[in-house]
């Protein structure tokens, strides 16, 4: 999708890396929750089209969709070209809402999700948690469920150079304090609220402890996306830890925030898939996060939903430097399994496979 807005649109079709890509339109997003559902159907539509368009003229052996948010035009695309149907998902409605899918329009994203899950020929899923939670919610066969876990760039495990990493840690920090990053989307289901509640006793344990916040407020995956009301006010609650000198924390883009870092906080509510990082790593003690993250190898898990269980691992890291240099060392050559090439070999073989049993002579 390509979204609307200021500046030059990029090309609708255009070749990044050997892959031709196709860019739709993206619909001008909801400002109301209620309205969400009817945004995606309409992105379906345009992508279906799109997608029937370039039916004519290419031959596709498969068709291959991500979470629900693509079901429907996946559905069409892969029913009109007699095409097997891949889908990965990364999480699910029920386990964003704990469960509590009753009302529209939880109701309708679990519905779909089920629908898609149970109607795809084969589905890839980010964790083995993740694959237990769809074939518990789901009823999906487990036979039909790859687990290929999200991959890592390299060049993020690149060090910034000495005065870039000066330079970085001079913007949100002093010399001699420590950098704490919290990253995920703000809202409930990610668990800011957790690390809210965390913040005062680190503080008061470690005063010379700065905060850089980093994530979108909205939830691309499922209903709580254009709901403001679903994220806590992240920015009014650090402001009242303010004191009196400067407030302790910043608000930013993740992508601007690899290594100028101490220590890395992920998810700390943990709903749905994984995340990596070459320094210490302390992530709630659930979901796909704990198969990540061995606990005191590469970093510390805490109880998931439990801000003084956060507070007391986030202080055992900043307070032990031996502790400290340790897990970031093992973090670093734990990270390297999870390079996007062994991913893109192991899709590429579930694509051969289900193309072959689409071919009549094999």
């Amino acid at each position: 999708m390509s979204s609307p807005g200021a500046g030059r649109s990029p090309p609708s079709e255009e070749v990044m890396a050997g892959v031709h890509v196709h860019r739709v339109m993206e619909p001008t997003r909801p400002a109301e929750l209620n309205e969400f559902v009817a945004w995606v159907e309409r992105m379906n539509s345009d992508m279906l089209a799109a997608g029937v368009e370039l039916g004519d003229r290419h031959d596709f052996d498969l068709v291959h969709g991500h979470d629900w948010l693509v079901a429907n035009a996946c559905d069409h695309l892969a029913r009109r070209f007699d095409a097997p149907l891949i889908t990965t998902i990364h999480a699910t409605e029920h386990g964003r809402h704990q469960g509590w899918v009753e009302k529209h329009p939880q109701s309708y994203i679990h519905g779909v999700e089920r629908w898609i899950t149970n109607r795809s020929d084969r589905v890839i899923a980010c964790s083995t948690f993740m694959r237990e939670q769809i074939v518990d919610v789901f009823g999906v066969p487990e036979s039909s469920i790859e687990v290929i876990a999200n991959g890592i760039d390299p060049e993020d495990l690149q060090p910034h150079n000495d005065d870039e990493l000066r330079r970085l840690r001079a913007e949100f920090a002093e010399p001699g304090e420590s950098l704490v990053l919290l990253v995920g989307r703000l809202v409930y289901e990610k668990g800011f609220q957790v690390a809210l509640e965390a913040l005062p006793e680190i503080i008061e344990r470690l005063p010379n402890t700065r905060f850089v916040v980093a994530g979108s407020g909205t939830h691309e995956g499922g209903a709580s996306a254009p709901g403001r009301g679903a994220r806590p006010d992240v920015a009014r609650d650090l402001r009242r830890l303010d004191r009196g000198r400067r407030a302790p924390f910043a608000l930013r883009n993740r992508r601007r925030l690899r290594r100028p870092l101490d220590l890395r906080a992920v998810r700390p509510g943990g709903a749905g898939g994984d995340g990596h990082r070459a320094v210490p790593c302390i992530v709630a003690d659930t979901g796909g996060l704990r198969e990540v993250v061995p606990h005191d190898e590469v970093g510390l898990r805490f109880r998931a939903r439990d801000p003084e269980s956060l507070a007391e691992m986030t202080i055992r890291v900043l307070d032990d430097a031996k502790l400290c240099r340790r897990l970031t060392a093992e973090a670093f050559e734990h990270l390297s399994r999870f390079d996007w090439g062994d991913v893109a070999e192991r899709t590429e073989s579930i694509y051969a496979e289900l193309a072959a049993s689409r071919d009549p002579a094999t």
